[in-house]
C-alpha cells in the first residue's frame, strides 16, 4: 500500500510536523513544513496507516487554501446600528455568559443550543458537550454530522447496542466482494478507492456498486445496479431471503449471539416476495440482481460499504439494517475481509459521535438512560445535568423558527447553506434573541445572517488535539503554523464562558491534552467492558505523550493496548443480553411522490474537488479547475424534452426553494433523475443554494433529512449572453443576471449569464475595471463584446468578455494570464481576440487536480502514442498516480478517440 509521496520542497529548516487532513472521514495522514511566509508543502504521510502516503486531490492542495485574505481575525459584536464591531475577548465571553444566563433564568434551559460540526476537534466537541449538557443543563446541543451519518448511528444502536462500527481498513484488503451503496467512494473517499483498486487487481476481489446514478465509481465496478431511489431497503430484504432459500446462513452466529430473525425474516419475505417484483420495485433487472444475490452467497469475505446514498433519506435509518441484517444473518463480521462499513463523511464525525456531539447522546458513547445520566453527572459533579435528549439539527431550527429557542451558538459550519430549506433556516438566525457564530472566515452565508457576535477560531494548521476516522482510528491534528490575529481554539472560547459562569474548577484547562485526558478517563470510568468506547489506556498520558501520541484504534482499556481491533466476531454485543438485535424494515415511500406536475427526482451530493460550502476549497484555483460552476446531471433523453444543450442554464423549483444551474447531460443519469452538488452558496453564486430545494423531511428514527430524493420541476432559463470577468480583485455588485464565483490564479474569476446588451456592459466594464486604460471590442449587431486593462507594467489585470448564446464561454485561453507578470505585446493583441498566448490557450479544462492535468495535455499524449492506456498516462504526465479519482474520467478520454483516432493510425482493426 506505499504509495510514491510527492516531496516536501526544503525551502525552509523548518521541521516537517505529521498532522490529519481536515476532509473525509478517511481521516489521512499529512506531512506538512510551513515555508516562513505563510505558505505550507503538504504531502501524504507514508507512516500512516489509512493512507500510506497517499493524498487526493483536495488533500494535495491544502497548501492553497491558507492564506489570511478571507480570515476572521478578531472578535468582533454587533451595535445598535446594526454594524459589527471589534471587541476584547475579554468582552466577548461577558457577552455570551451573560446572554445565555439571563435566557436560562428567563425562559429555562431548553432555550439554549448549541450546533455544531464534524469540522470541530474532539476536544472542541467535549467541551461543548459538557457545558452544555452539565453546567447549562439543555441537550440541545447537535451537529451538521445530524445530515451525514445520524441514519448509521441509530441503525449501529438498533443492532448492536451501541454505535460500534466493527470493522477497519484492512477489510477492504482482504475481501473477496465489495459492495457499495449509495457511495461514490472513487470521488468521496479516494483514497480508500485506491486501496479497493489494489486487492481487485491483487486477489481478483469483485466490486458491486448500488447507486441510483452512475457516477465515476460505478464506472469501475463488475456489476452496477441502477437502484430506484429509497429502494435500497428492498433490495437487501431480497437479499436476505434469497440467502434464507440458498441455505447461505450462519444458523450457528444466530443462535448463539442475536434474537429476532424469524420476525426480520418473515418481514423480509413479505417485502420482497419474489425476484421479479424486486425487480420492478429498485429498477434492476432480474439477471443482475440475480448475479449479485449469487457473488453474496458465494463469497464469504464480502464488505458492505455504505454512505449518504443510504444515510441522507426518510428511510436511512431502515436501509442501514436491512443491511446489518444480512452480515449478521450470515455471520459475516468482525472476521478478516468481512462486515459492514459506514463511510463516514467528515473528518470528525466520529470523534463527534465519542463524546455526545448529538442531541440524544451523552458523552462516551453513553445514552440518556437514568443510569448513564447519573454516572456522567457524577464523573463532571454537574450541577444542571440534562436529564432527556435534545432537538436533533431539522427540529433545532425549527424550534429556533418558532421561538422556543432563544440563544444559539453555532461552531464551525455553514447551516444557512448545508441544512434543509435553507433560506428558512437563515430567516430563523435573524430572529434569535442571540447569536454567537464561532467561524474562521470573516463571510460567508450563515455570518451575513447578522449574528450579534462572531468569534475568531482556529483553522487547519493553527489546531491541537484530535480527530477519530471511520476505522475508529484517533489521530493527531497539530499546530504548524502561529495562531493568526486573535483566533483562539474553540474549547478555549467555552471554557472562558464555563468560568465566566462561576464554574471554574470544571473548566480549568490549560490545554488541548488535558481536554483529551479527562475525555478518556470519563470514558473508562465504571466501565468494565459493557460499554465499546473506552480510553481508559490513555487517560494518563503526559503532555509530551500527547504531543507524540501516534495514530490509535479504540478502544484502548489499557495502557500499550494499541493492537488494531475488530467487533463481533464473537458476539458479545452492547445489548442488555449481549445479543444483536435482526430489525424488521418497514416499506416506504418517497416523501414526495413525483407526478406531472413535479415530474423530475433531485439527488444531491458531493463533487470530486470540492468540499462542504467551499469556505476553504473554493480558494485554490486548482480544484476550482475542475467543474468551476453549480450544475445539474440531466439524462439526455430528458434534457431534449426540456430543450437544453450540455451548458445551458436550467431553472429548478421545489415547493421550498429554487436555483439555476448549468445542465451536464450525462447517460449515468436515470430518466426523470436529477443530481446538483451541494456546495455552492449565496457567497460563490448568485442562486445554486442547493438546499433551498430541499424539504425538511426526515428519518423517524435517526432525524436525519432526506437528501436524495426531492420532487422538482425543470425548465431551461433562456439568456441572451454569456461570458466571463476575470479580476485581481474581488468584484461587488455583479450586474448579471446569473454568476458564479471561481478561483483562478491571480485573482478571482465569475461566470456570468446576462440579457443586457453590449453596449450596455461597456458601462459595467467602466466600473468593474476601474479608471485606467484598456483595450476594448464591441460589436453589437453581433452580440459581442470583450475588454481588457492593464497595469504599467502590461501585465493583465482585468478582463470582461461577452458573447451571445446559452453556453458558457471558454475563458481557458486568457484566466491563466491573469497571474502572469509580464505579458507581451503580442500577447496583449491576442487576448481580445480570446487566445491570450498559445501556452494558455492550449491549457484546457483540468482533468487530474493532484498535478494539474488538463485535457489538452491529456489529448497530446494520446496523439503521440496513440495506444496508451492509463497506466501509461500516468508514466507521462503523472495524471491519476496519486489519489486516483481521475481514473475514470482518464478512461473516458481514452475511449472517446479511440474508434476514430486509433483507426486513422491503423491500432484498430
Amino acid at each position: 500500500m506505499n504509495a510514491p509521496v510527492p516531496p516536501i520542497a526544503p525551502e525552509t529548516d523548518a521541521p516537517v510536523m505529521r498532522t490529519t487532513c481536515p476532509y473525509c472521514g478517511v481521516g489521512c495522514g499529512v506531512l506538512a513544513r510551513p515555508d516562513g511566509a505563510g505558505g505550507t508543502s503538504v504531502a501524504g504521510d507514508p507512516d500512516h496507516p489509512a493512507n500510506f502516503g497517499r493524498l487526493c486531490s483536495k488533500g494535495s492542495a491544502l497548501g492553497e487554501t491558507l492564506g489570511l485574505a478571507t480570515r476572521l481575525l478578531h472578535p468582533m459584536a454587533r451595535g445598535g446600528d446594526g454594524r459589527m464591531a471589534r471587541v476584547e475577548w475579554d468582552t466577548a465571553i461577558g457577552q455570551i455568559a451573560q446572554a445565555f444566563g439571563q435566557t436560562i433564568e428567563r425562559h429555562g434551559p431548553d432555550a439554549v443550543a448549541f450546533y455544531l460540526s464534524g469540522q470541530l476537534l474532539t476536544e472542541d466537541y467535549y467541551a461543548a458537550n459538557k457545558l452544555a449538557k452539565g453546567f447549562l443543563g439543555t441537550a440541545n446541543v447537535d451537529t451538521n454530522s445530524r445530515l451525514c451519518m445520524a441514519s448509521s448511528v441509530a441503525g449501529h444502536r438498533r443492532a448492536f447496542g451501541s454505535d460500534t462500527v466493527p470493522g477497519v481498513y484492512a477489510d477492504l484488503d482482504e475481501a473477496d466482494l465489495v459492495v457499495l451503496v449509495g457511495s461514490n467512494a472513487a470521488w468521496c473517499h479516494p483514497i480508500l478507492f485506491r486501496r479497493l483498486e489494489a486487492a481487485r487487481a491483487g486477489r481478483g476481489t469483485k466490486l458491486v456498486v448500488i447507486d441510483p446514478r452512475r457516477t465515476a465509481t460505478g464506472d469501475e465496478a463488475d456489476l452496477f445496479l441502477p437502484v430506484n431511489p429509497g429502494k435500497d431497503t428492498v433490495l437487501f430484504a431480497g437479499l436476505l431471503a434469497w440467502l434464507a432459500d440458498h441455505e447461505a446462513l450462519d444458523h450457528a452466529y444466530i443462535d448463539a449471539h442475536t434474537s429476532g430473525f424469524a420476525q426480520a425474516l418473515a418481514s423480509a419475505r413479505a417485502m420482497a416476495p419474489d425476484i421479479e417484483q424486486i425487480a420492478r420495485e429498485t429498477g434492476i433487472p432480474t439477471a443482475d440482481l440475480v448475479e449479485f444475490y449469487t457473488l453474496f452467497t458465494t463469497h464469504e469475505r464480502a464488505v458492505t460499504c455504505y454512505s449518504q446514498g443510504v444515510n441522507q433519506s426518510a428511510q436511512g435509518t431502515d436501509k442501514v439494517n436491512a443491511i446489518l441484517n444480512v452480515h449478521l444473518a450470515t455471520g459475516r463480521i468482525g472476521r478478516p475481509g468481512m462486515g459492514p462499513f459506514s463511510l463516514t463523511g467528515q473528518p470528525n464525525a466520529m470523534g463527534g459521535r465519542e463524546v455526545g456531539g448529538l442531541a440524544n447522546q451523552l458523552a462516551a458513547h453513553m445514552t440518556f438512560t437514568p443510569a448513564d445520566i447519573d454516572r456522567v453527572r457524577r464523573f463532571w459533579r454537574a450541577p444542571r445535568m440534562a436529564a432527556r435528549e435534545g432537538l436533533k439539527a431539522v427540529e433545532m431550527f425549527e424550534a429556533v423558527a418558532a421561538g422556543r429557542i432563544k440563544a444559539l451558538w453555532i461552531m464551525g459550519t455553514n447551516p444557512a447553506v448545508s441544512l434543509p430549506q435553507a433560506a428558512s433556516a437563515a430567516r430563523a438566525l435573524g430572529s434569535l434573541d442571540f447569536l454567537v457564530v464561532s467561524e474562521n472566515v470573516a463571510t460567508n452565508d450563515t455570518v451575513s445572517c447578522r449574528p450579534h457576535l462572531v468569534l475568531p477560531a482556529l483553522a487547519w494548521g493553527e489546531k491541537d488535539g484530535t480527530v477519530t476516522n471511520s476505522e475508529r482510528r484517533i489521530s493527531r491534528q497539530r499546530a504548524f503554523l502561529p495562531a493568526p490575529g486573535e483566533a483562539r481554539a474553540d474549547w478555549w472560547a467555552m471554557a472562558q464562558v464555563g468560568r465566566r459562569l462561576g464554574f471554574d474548577e470544571a473548566f480549568a484547562w490549560r490545554s488541548a491534552a488535558d481536554v483529551f485526558r479527562e475525555h478518556a478517563a470519563l470514558s473508562g470510568f465504571e466501565n468494565d467492558g459493557s460499554r465499546d468506547f473506552d480510553l481508559g489506556g490513555l487517560a494518563s498520558l503526559d503532555d509530551a505523550a500527547f504531543d507524540l501520541l501516534a495514530p490509535v484504534q479504540w478502544p484502548v482499556r489499557s495502557e500499550g493496548d494499541t493492537a488494531d481491533k475488530r467487533f463481533f466476531a464473537n458476539g458479545r454485543f452492547f445489548t442488555p443480553d449481549r445479543r444483536a438485535r435482526f430489525v424488521a424494515p418497514m416499506a416506504a415511500r418517497l416523501a414526495t411522490e413525483v407526478g406531472t406536475d413535479v415530474p423530475f427526482i433531485l439527488n444531491t451530493g458531493r463533487i470530486r474537488d470540492q468540499w462542504h460550502t467551499m469556505t476553504r476549497t473554493g480558494l485554490s484555483p486548482r480544484l476550482g479547475a475542475h467543474l468551476p460552476v453549480p450544475f445539474v446531471e440531466i439524462h439526455p433523453s430528458d434534457a431534449a424534452q426540456l430543450g437544453a444543450e450540455d451548458g445551458a442554464l436550467v431553472a429548478l423549483q421545489s415547493a421550498h426553494g429554487s436555483a439555476v444551474l448549468e445542465a451536464r447531460l450525462s447517460a449515468g443519469q436515470k430518466r426523470g433523475a436529477l443530481f446538483a452538488p451541494i456546495h455552492w452558496s449565496n457567497a460563490t453564486s448568485s442562486n445554486a443554494r442547493i438546499n433551498d430545494l430541499v424539504a425538511a423531511v426526515t428519518d423517524p428514527v435517526s432525524g436525519q433529512p432526506e437528501s436524495k430524493a426531492m420532487p422538482v420541476r425543470a425548465a431551461v432559463l433562456p439568456v441572451r449572453f454569456r461570458g466571463f470577468i476575470l479580476s485581481r480583485a474581488a468584484v461587488a455588485d455583479l450586474p448579471a443576471l446569473w454568476w458564479a464565483k471561481v478561483a483562478v490564479e491571480g485573482g478571482e474569476g465569475y461566470l456570468i449569464a446576462t440579457d443586457q446588451e453590449p453596449d450596455e456592459w461597456r458601462h459595467h466594464a467602466a466600473a468593474i475595471l476601474g479608471t485606467r486604460d484598456y483595450a476594448e471590442y464591441v460589436d453589437a449587431p453581433g452580440g459581442m463584446y470583450r475588454a481588457a486593462a492593464f497595469d504599467d507594467a502590461g501585465a493583465l489585470v482585468g478582463a470582461v468578455f461577452l458573447s451571445p448564446g446559452g453556453a458558457r464561454a471558454s475563458w481557458d485561453g486568457l484566466k491563466a494570464r491573469l497571474a502572469a507578470r509580464t505579458l507581451s505585446s503580442t500577447g496583449r493583441r491576442h487576448l481580445l481576440s480570446g487566445r491570450g498566448d498559445d501556452r494558455a490557450a492550449a491549457s484546457g479544462p483540468l482533468v487530474c487536480a493532484c498535478f494539474a492535468v488538463s485535457t489538452s495535455q491529456i489529448d497530446a499524449a494520446l496523439a503521440a502514442e496513440p495506444g496508451a492506456d492509463v497506466q501509461r498516462l500516468g508514466q507521462m504526465l503523472r495524471a491519476g498516480t496519486n489519489c486516483g479519482s481521475c481514473v475514470p474520467e482518464l478512461r473516458k478520454l481514452i475511449q472517446r478517440r479511440a474508434p476514430a483516432d486509433l483507426a486513422t493510425v491503423g491500432v484498430l482493426a
